[in-house]
């Protein structure tokens, strides 16, 4: 009874973890034109970019709608 209305409150784990996500996926889509914007080159450069961002501190977790959304926009143009 009491994990019910826990769940009916809270939502189930699967639910929090899908909001989350869909933070992340809202954060890679609105980057969407600026990435489109860039040329193959600049592209590629992205990658070195992140690198130094990390080797600076930056976390995995910072990285990681700008770099979903250089590689979504790599598949797109190969």
């Amino acid at each position: 009874m009491l994990p019910n209305i826990l769940t009916s409150i809270f939502g189930s784990r699967n639910d929090r973890l899908l909001k989350q996500y869909r933070r992340v996926v809202e954060k890679v889509s609105a980057l969407e034109p600026q990435f489109e914007a860039l040329d193959d080159a600049q592209l590629r450069a992205k990658t070195e970019e992140f690198r130094q961002r990390l080797a600076d501190g930056a976390t995995l977790d910072d990285l990681l709608p700008e770099a979903f959304a250089a590689v979504r926009e790599g598949g797109k143009r190969a």
